[in-house]
C-alpha cells in the first residue's frame, strides 16, 4: 500500500529545528506517512498557506486566525510563552514611534509581530516588511526608524548597538496575563482525522527526542540558524520550547482566543471569523 505523503513546512529559526529534528532525520517512525519537508523563512510559510501548498506547516497565530475554516492548530509544536515576545528596536536612543514620516520594519504581513505592533501602536509610523534577519543591518544602516524583532534577534540586538523601545511581548502580558502566542503547527482540512492524528503524535515523539537528545538536535539548529553560537541558540530554545510547545492545554488555548479577539477588534480579522481552533 501506498505511503500518504505529507507536504510539511517549517521555520528555520531554532525552535523549529529543535523540536523537528527527530523527523528531518528521521529518528522517530513516520506512522505511514511520508514527510516532504521545506524549511522557509515564517512569512514565506504563511503565504504557502494561503495558497494551498502546504498540508501542515509553522505559521504565525495571525496568520492562522486568517484561515480558521481551512485549518485546526496541532496540540504540540507550538511557540507561546512569557518572556518570549518580539521586540521593537529603534536606530536611535529615546525614539518613539509617533508620526507617519518615521518607518518601522516588521517581519511580514501576516506575523504576530506585526499584528502586535499593530495593536500597541495604530497608524504611527509607516509599516514596511522584511524578511527577519534584514531588520537589524537596516536599522543599524539608518535606513529605518524602528524594527520589530524576532528569533535570535531577540537576544543580541544589544552587540548591534540598537536600543529598545519596547518589548511587546511583556506588554501583551501585562494587558492579557496570558502568555503570548507566537506560531503554531497548522494542519489542513483536507486530511483526514485519522491522518491528522498520526501527524500530531509524530511531531509530539519528535519534540520528545529532542528533548532528550539536545546535543544532537542542535546539529539540526547550526545548519539553519542566523545565529552560529551554540549558547544563544539553546537559550532560544529554552525560552521558547517550553510545556505550551508539548501540549497547549487550557492555558494556550485561552491565549489563542485571546489573541483572535483583539485582532478582531483592530480590524486584523474578519468580524465574522472564528476563534482558532485547537485539535482535540
Amino acid at each position: 500500500m501506498s505511503r500518504q505523503t505529507i507536504r510539511l513546512g517549517i521555520s528555520t529559526c531554532p525552535n523549529d529545528t529543535f523540536a523537528f529534528h527527530a523527523i528531518m532525520n528521521r529518528k522517530v517512525d513516520w506512522q505511514g506517512l511520508d514527510f516532504a519537508i521545506e524549511l522557509l523563512d515564517i512569512q514565506q510559510l504563511n503565504n504557502r498557506l494561503f495558497e494551498g501548498s502546504w498540508d501542515v506547516a509553522k505559521a504565525s497565530f495571525h496568520a492562522a486566525l486568517l484561515l480558521t475554516d481551512s485549518t485546526v492548530v496541532l496540540p504540540s509544536g507550538s511557540a507561546l510563552g512569557f518572556g518570549v515576545g518580539p521586540l521593537l528596536l529603534a536606530a536611535k536612543t529615546d525614539s518613539v514611534p509617533n508620526h507617519t514620516g518615521q518607518l518601522t520594519l516588521c517581519p511580514g504581513q501576516h506575523t504576530t509581530a506585526n499584528l502586535l505592533f499593530r495593536l500597541f501602536y495604530p497608524e504611527t509610523t509607516r509599516v514596511e516588511h522584511r524578511v527577519f534577519s534584514e531588520i537589524m543591518p537596516l536599522l543599524q544602516q539608518g535606513q529605518a526608524d524602528f524594527g520589530v524583532c524576532i528569533h535570535e534577534g531577540r537576544f543580541t540586538w544589544q552587540d548591534q548597538g540598537l536600543a529598545l523601545v519596547e518589548d511587546l511581548g511583556t506588554r501583551w502580558e501585562k494587558e492579557t496575563d496570558s502568555p503570548l502566542p507566537l506560531g503554531g503547527i497548522l494542519a489542513s482540512r483536507r486530511l483526514s482525522p485519522e491522518t491528522i492524528s498520526r501527524v500530531q503524535s509524530v511531531i509530539h515523539e519528535s519534540l520528545l527526542y529532542a528533548l532528550s537528545n539536545p546535543e544532537e538536535a542542535m546539529l539540526s539548529m547550526r545548519r539553519y540558524a542566523q545565529e552560529f553560537n551554540d549558547e544563544v541558540l539553546m537559550e532560544h530554545v529554552k525560552l521558547y520550547v517550553n510545556e505550551w510547545t508539548q501540549d497547549l492545554g487550557s492555558v494556550g488555548r485561552h491565549a489563542l482566543s485571546e489573541l483572535s479577539q483583539r485582532a478582531r477588534s483592530i480590524g486584523l480579522a474578519p468580524e465574522s471569523s472564528h476563534d482558532i481552533e485547537v485539535w482535540s
